[in-house]
C-alpha cells in the first residue's frame, strides 16, 4: 500500500471511519461480531483482532495519516462516558482524531457543546443501533451546534447490514430540512440504498458519503452495488471519502482500496477519494510523504 500511494504522489489515507472503543467496549463489540451468523447469516471474522498499539501500528504502517476514535452510544448515558474517553485517547495518541458521540437524551446539548469545546472536531452515531430518528426533537440543539462548528458527523442511517426501524434515506433528509447546513458523512454509502443517500448527497453540498466496506467481496454477497451507481460516483468525486471501519472488517485493510481501484474510475478520483476530501474534511494538513 505504500508504494501504491507513492505512486499516485498522496502523503497517505485520510480514513474518516476507523474504531477505536475503551476495552471493555470493543470486547462487546468483537463477542457481537463472534455471533455474526446468528444475526446476519453469515461468518464476521474481525480481522485486526489485536491490542490497542498494534492496531495504532498497523494503520500507520498502512499510511493513515490520522487516526479517527469512533465511538457510538446506543443507551442513554453512555455518551457522555465515550466523550470522555474519546478525549483522553486524543490526548494520548499524537495522531488522533478527536472524536464524539451523541445520544438523543437530556443534556445532549451540553455534552456536545463541552465536546467541542474540547476540540472534538469528528462525531459518529449509529441509527440502527442507537435505535433513534436522525430528527429526534431531542437533538435538535446538539445539531445546530454542530452545524455551526461545520464539524461533520459520521452517520450509520442506510439499512445494511440489516435494516432498524430508522434506517433509509428519509430520517436523513426530514434532519437535512431542519439543518440544512449539517456536515454529514453517510457512511457505507448508505447501503443498500445507494441511489437515495446519492440523491441527497446531490442536493446538500455538505452531505458526503463514505467508502466503508463498499464494493468489497465480502459485502457483495449481501449490498452489491448497483451497475448504474457507478457512474454516479464520477459526479461525485469531491464528496466520496475513504472509510474503512478498521478493525473490525472480516478481510485485510488493502482490499477496500482494491475494491475502489477496480471500479476504474481513474488516479484523480482515486486521489480524492484516499486523500483530498477526507484530508479537508478533517482539517490535516499534510502536504507531502514523510
Amino acid at each position: 500500500m505504500p508504494a501504491y500511494l507513492a505512486a499516485l504522489g498522496l502523503p497517505g489515507l485520510a480514513d474518516v471511519h476507523v474504531h477505536f472503543l475503551p476495552d471493555s467496549v470493543l470486547a462487546k463489540v468483537w463477542g457481537f461480531f463472534d455471533r455474526a451468523e446468528e444475526r446476519y447469516g453469515m461468518a464476521w471474522p474481525v480481522r485486526y483482532r489485536d491490542d490497542e498499539p498494534t492496531r495504532l501500528a498497523t494503520l500507520r504502517a498502512l499510511g493513515v495519516r490520522a487516526v479517527p476514535a469512533l465511538t457510538y452510544a446506543h443507551r442513554p448515558g453512555m455518551a457522555l462516558w465515550l466523550n470522555d474517553w474519546s478525549r483522553d485517547f486524543a490526548t494520548r495518541v499524537p495522531d488522533a482524531v478527536h472524536c464524539a458521540t451523541l445520544f438523543p437524551e437530556p443534556g445532549v446539548t451540553d455534552y456536545v457543546a463541552a465536546a467541542l469545546a474540547e476540540g472534538a472536531r469528528l462525531f459518529k452515531v449509529h441509527n440502527e443501533v442507537g435505535g433513534f430518528a436522525p430528527d429526534d426533537p431531542l437533538l435538535d440543539g446538539a445539531w445546530s451546534l454542530l452545524a455551526e462548528r461545520r464539524v461533520p458527523v459520521v452517520m450509520h442511517c442506510g439499512s445494511a447490514p440489516v435494516p432498524g426501524t430508522h434506517t433509509g434515506a428519509a430520517g436523513l433528509a426530514r434532519l437535512l430540512a431542519k439543518h440544512p447546513d449539517l456536515t454529514v458523512v453517510v457512511a457505507h454509502l448508505g447501503m443498500p440504498e445507494y441511489h437515495e443517500f446519492a440523491d441527497l448527497a446531490e442536493a446538500h453540498e455538505r452531505v458526503h458519503l463514505d467508502t466503508t466496506m463498499v464494493g468489497t467481496d465480502f459485502t457483495n454477497r449481501f449490498a452489491p452495488m448497483p451497475e448504474s451507481y457507478v457512474a454516479r460516483l464520477v459526479g461525485l468525486r469531491h464528496r466520496v471519502v475513504l472509510g474503512s471501519d478498521f478493525p473490525n472488517i472480516p478481510y485485510a485493510y488493502a482490499h477496500q482500496l482494491e475494491s475502489l481501484a477496480r471500479l476504474d474510475l481513474g488516479d484523480d478520483w482515486m486521489r480524492d477519494v484516499l486523500w483530498h476530501n477526507g484530508s479537508r474534511l478533517l482539517g490535516l494538513d499534510v502536504a507531502a510523504p514523510a
